[in-house]
């Protein structure tokens, strides 16, 4: 990092604080202007403010290092842009026409108050544990790479900007509530955009363009679908048929699927990664709360379809660069490249990498040239701001609407605003304790991963359930989210031994010992398919839900008026950028496929 880097960093961080102070300024002192912007976001702020607080930390250290290590197998996930359409499309109408200021908020007026106060709880206990850990790692990680010297007194360059990040995202949260939020995501998305975009074009000019990083890494590393051959006594099998077995340090069989890439079941990319992906896109508060704050339906239509286009650009940005940097490892370890260090992410011996989530930040470092490397820095930064502001601003609307205003219906206005900057400045506080826990971690990616494969089907299952179906109720709908978050629970609690201990393992055979077992995608296939059965069962066994409450909530209980207002709100443009995103997506995946 040179002074010129700086200097762009500065004058970033300048820009970004005096759009939030302009924002701050501006009206806030009602909860739905504090929570929602007074419902006063066009469809540019939308999309770009759902694609900004999407791209975060998994974004930077796990996707970009997975696309080192696998190739572009996790671009299955990316490819889920479709569902922002469903969002658009199918559940904008509902969540227009309810006027909710939360998912929870959502399930009582569909079911019952307790679902929607058991629903916050699970809500907020994830946020913390994933969204906000994951920000913070994913900061100190950025901070140890480009400047591995940075000391203040006893803090290291790790916690050092971890806590650059959390405090000054925390501040303008904290003092502009969601507005600030969805402005300065905005701002946040071109410069995420454009830096990383320049990541891949100074990468791939170093490795010698496409077909050089093709030539380098081989045909494989560019197939979604094509698994590694397997050897098995002395043979190798086809592609097609190849299992993959992992083995502890004690040679015992530890886990034995049928894998793409060599790493993600068939099966479970196939059913499992769409579920986690509708209840991500189209019911998390994280995410949906951007089109909760639209001027109205079309405004909000047309900000979902346009973050579905957004959504398709991290295969290139994210992915390729990490691609690029596994071509680069290989040339310089072969000697065709002698003047880029990759050391920070490799064993000592430098023979294999060792921390590939290391890999997107060593591009900045290696490949950038100076002042590019500031605003590619800024990018990072904008992304790791971007995320964890999105969380503190939901984190805070779960508390202060579902939980603070159960227990005291009569606060005003102003006073609920004060609980919800009370509510976000918690949350960082939270973030803070969380570093010396999360520094050390590995895997944080898998992790964050398996835990919403554990804690998403039932919220997948009574959302969508309940808006296609009319004839579910309050009851099924506890069923459900009781069942299907004590499954979860369950399952988080036999994993954590073995996270805990290295070497642990339940006696062989044994039920706890086949649960820990069966991978995290398909026991979130069990979970997501008990849910459903218990939804369904419990509904027809009481009473069917009262027809005036659920009026314009599900299918079967929409007005004439209802639906020519919705009618009313698209028109052929919207159409045709959504089959546009559709032919992009098909395109990926045919292009991806040999």
């Amino acid at each position: 990092m040179e002074t010129l880097d700086w200097a762009v960093i500065g004058g970033y961080f300048a820009i970004i604080l005096g759009l939030a102070w302009w924002v701050i300024r501006q009206k806030n002192d009602t909860s739905e202007d504090y929570f929602l912007a007074g419902h006063s976001l066009g469809w540019f702020i939308v999309g770009a403010s759902i694609f900004a607080s999407n791209i975060g930390s998994e974004h930077l250290v796990g996707l970009a290092g997975s696309g080192a290590t696998d190739g572009v197998a996790m671009a299955h996930y990316e490819l889920h842009a479709w569902c922002l359409l469903v969002l658009g499309w199918i559940l904008v109408p509902f969540y227009a026409r309810s006027r909710v200021f939360t998912m929870p908020e959502f399930l009582e007026r569909r079911f019952s108050p307790a679902a929607r106060y058991t629903l916050s709880i699970i809500s907020l206990v994830a946020y913390v544990v994933t969204k906000i850990a994951v920000g913070i790692y994913a900061g100190g990680i950025v901070f140890s790479v480009l400047l591995p010297e940075l000391t203040i007194g006893p803090l290291n360059s790790f916690w050092i900007g971890s806590l650059i990040v959390l405090v000054l995202t925390g501040v303008y949260t904290t003092l502009g509530g969601f507005r600030a939020v969805a402005y300065t995501e905005t701002l946040q998305t071109v410069v995420l955009i454009v830096g990383s975009a320049l990541v891949t074009y100074y990468g791939l000019q170093a490795i010698g363009g496409w077909e050089g990083l093709r030539d380098t890494i081989g045909d494989d590393k560019f197939n979604l679908w094509k698994p590694l051959t397997a050897v098995v006594d002395g043979k190798a099998l086809p592609f097609e048929w190849a299992p993959v077995e992992e083995t502890n340090d004690a040679g015992q069989l530890t886990r034995q699927a049928w894998y793409f890439n060599g790493n993600y079941p068939w099966l479970g990319m196939l059913f499992c990664a769409p579920i986690i992906g509708l209840w991500y896109w189209c019911t998390d508060q994280y995410i949906v709360q951007r089109a909760l704050g639209a001027e109205n339906e079309t405004e909000a239509r047309r900000g979902s379809i346009f973050a579905a286009l957004l959504k398709l650009l991290p295969v290139f940005i994210f992915i390729v660069p990490g691609m690029i940097c596994m071509g680069l490892v290989m040339k310089s370890q072969s000697g065709e490249i002698d003047n880029l260090d990759f050391a920070p992410m490799m064993t000592e011996d430098g023979s294999e990498i060792e921390d590939s989530g290391k890999a997107f930040p060593m591009m900045v470092q290696n490949v950038l040239p100076t002042g590019i490397r500031g605003l590619v820095v800024a990018g990072l930064l904008s992304a790791l701001m971007s995320s964890l502001a999105g969380v503190f601003n939901a984190c805070s609307t779960l508390f202060t609407i579902d939980l603070y205003q159960k227990f005291a219906p009569l606060a005003s206005e102003k006073r609920l605003v004060q609980v919800g900057r009370m509510a976000t400045v918690a949350m960082v506080l939270i973030g803070m304790a969380w570093i010396p826990v999360i520094q050390g971690s590995k895997g944080l990616y898998d992790y964050l991963q398996s835990v919403q494969g554990y804690l998403a089907p039932p919220i997948f299952v009574v959302f969508f359930l309940g808006i296609a179906w009319k004839r579910l109720n309050a009851a099924g709908c506890m069923a459900a989210l009781l069942v299907g978050f004590a499954l979860g629970l369950f399952r988080m609690g036999v994993d954590t031994p073995s996270k805990i201990y290295p070497g642990f393992e339940y006696p062989a055979g044994s039920l706890l010992w086949i649960v820990n077992k069966i991978y995290f995608q398909y026991f979130s296939l069990i979970i997501t398919l008990v849910s459903a059965a218990a939804m369904i069962l419990v509904s027809y066994l009481t009473s069917p839900p009262n027809e005036a409450q659920i009026s314009g909530l599900t299918y079967g209980a929409i007005t004439e008026e209802d639906k020519a207002r919705t009618r009313e709100s698209w028109g052929t443009i919207d159409v045709i950028t959504s089959c546009l995103v559709m032919a992009l997506i098909l395109g990926a995946y045919i292009y991806f496929s040999g």
